[in-house]
């Protein structure tokens, strides 16, 4: 083992403008932060910060994928207004909620070779769980050498 070896930290923010209800691949940005960042071997984060969005790495080849998790997730979790106390923001907002904390607002991913250890079919997606579109924010912060 090499003590000698200096760990670089990277962070930085992408800001994502979503058009309501939808998967969002990301991989490309936060791919394009690793190249920049010169780390070889680490761990990349990438970590939502909203509440009612969600991140996960799911599927990236066939969109039929992610049109039936959509499917799934409108039947498991309606957006019925008189099924939930919290409704100032709208009949979606709650569900928007429980959709993020059924899934996930972060996800880490090693890095080999300057490049994110993704499997052949897998991509980062934000998930905007609300009807309309946002600004959404998502800090990666790369560790490695």
């Amino acid at each position: 083992m090499n003590t000698n070896t200096v760990q670089t930290m990277v962070q930085q923010t992408i800001a994502l403008r979503t058009n309501g209800k939808k998967l969002h691949n990301i991989t490309h940005q936060v791919d394009a932060i690793l190249s920049q960042s010169g780390i070889k071997i680490g761990l990349c984060n990438v970590f939502l910060r909203h509440t009612s969005a969600s991140l996960i790495i799911q599927e990236n080849a066939d969109p039929d994928v992610l049109a039936d998790l959509e499917t799934f997730f409108t039947k498991l979790i309606p957006e019925d207004a008189s099924k939930y106390r919290h409704t100032s923001e709208g009949a979606d907002d709650m569900p928007s909620h429980i959709r993020s904390t059924l899934t996930k607002t972060s996800e880490t991913i090693p890095i080999a070779n300057g490049k994110l250890a993704l499997g052949t079919w897998q991509g980062i997606f934000v998930w905007e769980h609300r009807n309309l579109g946002h600004t959404r924010e998502v800090l990666v912060h790369i560790t490695g050498c």
